[in-house]
Parts: C-alpha cells; sequence; structure tokens
C-alpha cells in the first residue's frame, strides 16, 4: 500500500533504483589484481539505520489505539500533449483500533466518504447522493482489503493505518538506506529514508523526535511514463477521544442504494453477425 518515498536524488529517481539494485545485486565480485589492495566492502542493502527508523515510527503508529491525520496526495498523469499534469486530493482520517474507520475525501475529483464500523462498510457520493454498503470483517485491515477487491477501493494512506506498518514495508524488501535530515518538510526535523522493492522505489521522511510520517514519494517500475506519487501527512493527532457517532453518517445511511461492486467498463458492443453470403 503506500509504499510510497521520494528519491535520495533526481538522477537515482529518474534511473530507478529498483533496477540499479537489482543489477548490483547481480554482479559478481572481481578479484584484486596481486599485491593490490581488496576493495572496501560494499554497503549492506537493508542498511541498519533505515531500517530501525521505519521500525520505530511502524511501532509508533501500531501503538496508537485512536489515529487521526490529513493525507494530501498528489499524482502525475499523462497529458495529451506528452507532459505529465498534476493531480491532487485531500482526505481527512479518523480510525479506532481494532475495527473503525472514516475516511472524508471533499476534492480534488469526485468528493467521497468512507464508513466502517467493525460490521458494516459504506462509500457514500455525497454529490450523487448514492451509497454502497457491505458486510465488513472485524478488524481495520480485513475492511481495506475487502473493499480493494469487491470494489476497487484504494488508499494510498493504507500502509500507515494497518495493524503492523513494517509488516508491509519488509515484504519483498531488496533495498534500504538513510539519507540524511530535513528541516523543511512538516515543520520539523525528519530524517530521510529509501527503500525498494521489485516494483516500487520509495523515499520518506519521517519524524526525528515524535516518528511520525511527514512527506512520502514513490516511482514504480512498471509504469513506463515514470509517474512520480506523493503524500504528505499532517495534523496528526495519536490516542485522542473521538466522539460519538464518527464512524457512520445518517445522510449516507439514507441515500439511494447501489451495488457494492467494481467499476469494471461496461462490455464491449458486438458488431453485427455477417447474413450468408448471397448468390449472384
Amino acid at each position: 500500500m503506500i509504499r510510497v518515498t521520494a528519491l535520495a536524488g533526481t538522477l537515482l529517481f529518474g534511473m530507478g533504483v529498483c533496477q540499479v539494485a537489482t543489477s548490483t545485486a547481480q554482479q559478481q565480485p572481481v578479484p584484486p589484481a596481486p599485491g593490490a589492495s581488496s576493495p572496501a566492502p560494499a554497503p549492506p542493502a537493508l542498511e541498519p539505520k533505515a531500517i530501525e527508523i521505519l521500525k520505530a515510527s511502524s511501532a509508533k503508529l501500531a501503538a496508537a489505539r485512536t489515529m487521526s491525520f490529513t493525507a494530501v496526495v498528489s499524482y502525475e498523469s499523462p497529458s495529451r500533449l506528452g507532459p505529465s499534469l498534476v493531480y491532487t486530493t485531500r482526505s481527512d482520517v479518523m480510525l479506532q483500533r481494532p475495527d473503525k474507520l472514516r475516511v472524508i475525501t471533499p476534492g480534488d475529483g469526485p468528493a467521497s466518504e468512507f464508513y466502517y464500523d467493525g460490521k458494516v462498510m459504506m462509500a457514500f457520493a455525497p454529490a450523487e447522493n448514492l451509497v454502497a454498503v457491505a458486510a465488513a470483517p472485524p478488524t481495520i485491515d480485513g475492511a481495506l482489503k475487502a473493499a480493494f477487491e469487491s470494489a476497487a477501493i484504494y488508499f494510498p494512506f493504507s500502509d500507515v493505518i494497518v495493524a503492523d506498518p513494517y509488516q508491509d514495508i519488509a515484504g519483498g524488501l531488496v533495498l534500504a538506506f538513510y539519507i540524511g535530515q530535513s528541516k523543511e518538510v512538516g515543520g520539523t526535523t525528519t530524517d530521510m529514508v529509501a527503500y525498494a522493492h521489485d516494483d516500487v522505489f520509495v523515499q520518506v521522511w519521517i519524524g526525528a523526535d515524535d516518528k511520525l510520517p511527514r512527506r512520502a514519494r514513490a516511482l514504480y517500475r512498471s509504469d513506463p511514463a515514470q509517474l512520480r506519487h506523493q503524500m504528505d501527512l499532517a495534523n496528526w493527532k495519536l490516542d485522542g477521544t473521538i466522539p460519538a457517532g464518527t464512524f457512520a453518517s445518517a445522510r449516507a445511511a439514507s441515500a439511494k442504494k447501489m451495488p457494492f461492486a467494481r467499476p469494471e467498463p461496461p462490455p464491449r458492443a458486438r458488431p453485427p453477425a455477417a447474413g450468408p453470403a448471397k448468390t449472384p
């Protein structure tokens, strides 16, 4: 899920670190010439400091029983002229572990609301006054999976809200390294870490003191256009009091019902069958 982070530099971003890491791993070391000193050992693919920062941030998020934050996601999309355009969405997120989640996304694009109370999940389109309702598994992780599989609902910040964020990152991890610190992101000092899987290269900015993620950027190896995705996280509140009724909506519940299903494109119309050839 979001595996999103930014590059250590423009050059690495353009080249795609996943590819660099894979090709480096496949190279065999060249033995030194007689009398020459041995080359310095290569740095570890999974740098301990980078892993330590990722684990500390994940532990901080996993330990929070309630959580709220704002996610502003920017993503590039090709234009008709060639250069990419940037689109942005904002989501206000609130959750209570293990079984309650609310995501309000006012725009850009169609506004949407998502509610999950441990038993039922609702996807609400307020402008159209349409709602899809379905039974849901008893955990946030299960509800996220069910929403994606049944209706293609995906939240870029899912890695932040699952029960074990580091487990989502660690699966298939091939590269991780510490970049340095920044004082220009999120209004605080952050540690910058880059990591990669076979399919994505990511960089994250994590608060040096509070261990909360502030920004993430991603570039996907399979994307021929090499489009970038960025997410900024702000307004963090952990273990606060959540008002009653937060994870339900009377307006959504009374909206016109529609199927909770994947938005598959309509089937293409078949051309009419050709009739029997006419005898001249």
